[in-house]
């Protein structure tokens, strides 16, 4: 049996066109989500719903440690009684001194003010 030699590369032109197409949508979709900062409805929702202790977890453990006793950021055991509530609200919202801010979302600033100077 005789092969027509143009077959090959009719099928690579074909698939990749195809390949081309393929990517260049998958790849205008990724380019909405980078754009859109990577986050979706579901990562709003679970950080509306989160506690303090889990911000804490996801944002913070690096820094100030498991156990609030510091690594790279300051130890936070104690903190309640060397600054008042306000004090470290301000701090978390606005960062400083090495703490860059934004890492708790404005809604639960509050909430995670007060369960830091409450950590002992």
């Amino acid at each position: 049996m005789k092969w027509n030699p143009l077959i090959p590369f009719l099928l690579i032109a074909v698939l990749g066109i195809g390949l081309t197409f393929f990517l260049s949508v998958k790849g205008n979709g990724d380019a909405h989500q980078i754009a859109s900062g990577g986050e979706s409805k579901s990562d709003e929702k679970e950080t509306a719903n989160a506690s303090p202790e889990e911000i804490y977890k996801a944002n913070c453990i690096t820094c100030h440690g498991e156990n609030y006793e510091g690594v790279s950021g300051p130890s936070l055991k104690g903190v309640g009684k060397r600054k008042d509530v306000a004090a470290i609200k301000t701090r978390i919202e606005k960062g400083g001194n090495g703490m860059p801010a934004g890492l708790v979302p404005a809604e639960k600033i509050d909430d995670m003010a007060k369960w830091v100077s409450g950590i002992k």
